[in-house]
């Protein structure tokens, strides 16, 4: 089943929880506004597909699992080192800055000059 802005906002919010993160946590990561995210989690606009992307590769699932309904017992498989990270980016502000310098680099030699990192 195709999903709406509906479905997508619940599928958010569980994921949310069952990586007990919240908004703050999911914006800083994916580098997206706190307003955007609030709209698609209060069901009021639809994510565009590269950031349905960027939500399932966070979260560790599918992008369907974000889109679709009927997907409420999926349980994350996460490996240890998969884990390791997740923690070290929660708690280490020196771990998040590398990631945030890894992209603004990564950017940077695909010819985007903006400083957004």
């Amino acid at each position: 089943m195709i999903a709406n802005k509906e479905v997508m906002a619940r599928n958010i919010r569980r994921y949310m929880e069952k990586l007990q993160v919240n908004a703050t946590d999911v914006c800083k990561a994916l580098q997206i506004k706190q307003n955007t995210f609030s709209d698609w989690v209060n069901a009021k606009t639809y994510p565009r597909i590269d950031k349905i992307e960027a939500m399932a590769n966070y979260f560790g699932i599918r992008k369907s699992d974000l889109v679709e309904e009927g997907h409420v017992d999926v349980t994350l498989e996460l490996s240890s080192g998969e884990r390791v990270l997740i923690e070290l980016y929660r708690n280490d502000p020196d771990f998040k800055q590398l990631i945030r310098l890894s992209k603004y680099y990564e950017r940077l030699k695909q010819g985007d000059k903006t400083d957004e990192g």
